[in-house]
């Protein structure tokens, strides 16, 4: 039994439902579990009618244009879609009506898109002839706790699943399973959405609740690799990754899964499997607990722009045991994440998103500035090498070699406490520069 998630590019028009579909139909004898995000656009198109919605106008043209014509092209009717834009023209009647949009409203809104993909996917399927039904994600028992837009889920989940799907695990029933990723209800039966990579945990959840045999990530290229190719063109797919090194690539700018979707599949030591949809052939780059022969010293090199790097410096940390904790406690106050972070005896060192902070970075400065020297420079890049850093000696000495040779200054460096990212901060500008230089001194 295998998990296969499809994210909205992939579900954007009927050509790629099309190519999906034929995916599925080429595993279905593994009997796989599908989920699906919205159509292409549709999320945004949705948020955008909301705007239109709390200024008094009410428009959902170009969600209905989309689904229509797709259903169209495909030579399918979907009457539960009809239904399902009745139900979201009411929505926004009623936020017009209000001229404003919680996050509550805000959740039950987007979710309009995810449950539209499945019934329009299960649909074309049941046409080619492949038995297949859609549920919405509370259907399988999908619950979460009441923090909209950011919801978690809570740890019933873990029975709920397999109560709903054993049937279909077992052969009880034949319907491929089409679900709605990114989205449950809480205890209340309202509906919320999981935040960032939330379908992506819907995806893994699903799987470790079942103990899938694998989960599959489907994207638009050969799975995880060394580098960007559109900054490195030689850069190759890597078979195998660990959870570990692959939550550290998501943090770092690598767009694999989101490192909060890991948790469900490690607890379980299911494998996941980042597949490409325009490749199916490809064996893709598998995710698990531990490398299955040696070890690479290095395994991807990775960047992040738009970063801040705030240096932080006062006399006063010397031998105060509570300096660290103060700093902390401002960024803590103004709801300010931080990414990268060096210490010394009397200075502090880390890097923010910039345009995250970009409202709250002013405020945070002066509270800072009150008990130490502190200078913020925009413009700059975090560039990690994902790696075995117990070859650290090593890896830092061709890192700093190849780097000199190019001409490249490196502002700060850390060694994360997961023993598997080496970060350098760099200026923006150099950016692609240094990923090429460390990906000839590690790949070439």
């Amino acid at each position: 039994m295998i998990v296969m998630k499809f994210g909205g590019s992939s579900v954007a028009n009927a050509e790629r439902i099309r190519h999906v579909a034929e995916i599925i139909s080429a595993y279905k004898e593994s009997k796989p579990v599908v989920v699906l995000s919205a159509m292409g656009d549709t999320t945004d198109h949705l948020l955008e009618a909301a705007d239109e919605a709390v200024a008094g106008k009410v428009d959902i043209a170009k969600i209905e244009k989309l689904h229509w014509e797709t259903a169209k092209e495909l030579g399918i009717e979907v009457p539960e879609i009809s239904d399902l834009l009745a139900e979201l023209k009411t929505l926004l009647t009623g936020i017009s009506m209000l001229k404003e949009l919680t996050k509550r409203t805000r959740d039950y809104l987007v979710s309009f898109g995810e449950r539209m993909s499945v019934r329009m996917m299960a649909s074309y399927l049941c046409k080619l002839g492949i038995d297949a039904t859609h549920y919405d994600a509370w259907d399988i028992g999908m619950v979460s706790d009441s923090c909209f837009m950011a919801a978690e889920l809570l740890d019933e989940v873990w029975e709920n699943i397999p109560r709903a799907l054993n049937g279909y695990k077992n052969g009880e029933t034949k319907a491929i399973p089409i679900v709605t990723g990114f989205i449950a209800k809480d205890k209340n039966g309202t509906i919320t959405t999981l935040g960032r990579g939330g379908s992506d945990l819907s995806a893994t959840m699903i799987g470790a609740a079942l103990r899938v045999d694998e989960i599959q990530t489907w994207k638009d290229v050969d799975g995880i690799l060394t580098a960007d190719p559109r900054v490195v063109k030689n850069a190759h797919p890597v078979s195998e990754v660990t959870y570990e090194e692959a939550q550290e690539l998501a943090m770092f700018g690598s767009q694999v899964l989101h490192p909060r979707s890991m948790i469900p599949c490690r607890k379980t030591g299911t494998p996941v499997r980042v597949k490409n949809s325009y490749n199916i052939k490809s064996p893709g780059s598998l995710i698990v607990e531990a490398h299955s022969g040696a070890k690479p010293p290095v395994t991807a090199i990775t960047s992040v722009k738009d970063i801040t790097l705030i240096d932080i410096q006062s006399s006063r940390m010397l031998g105060a045991s509570g300096f660290l904790a103060h700093v902390f406690n401002q960024f803590l106050k103004w709801e300010v994440s931080i990414d990268v972070i060096a210490t010394s005896e009397v200075s502090v060192s880390l890097t923010v998103n910039t345009s995250a902070v970009k409202k709250n970075l002013t405020g945070l400065m002066e509270d800072l500035s009150r008990v130490a020297e502190v200078h913020a420079n925009s413009g700059k890049s975090i560039v990690t090498i994902i790696c075995d850093a117990g070859h650290s000696s090593s890896i830092l000495s061709s890192a700093f070699s190849a780097l000199s040779k190019a001409g490249i200054n490196v502002q700060m460096i850390s060694q994360g406490a997961s023993k598997v990212n080496i970060s350098f901060i760099v200026e923006s500008a150099q950016t692609d520069e240094v990923v090429r230089v460390l990906h000839e001194a590690f790949f070439c």
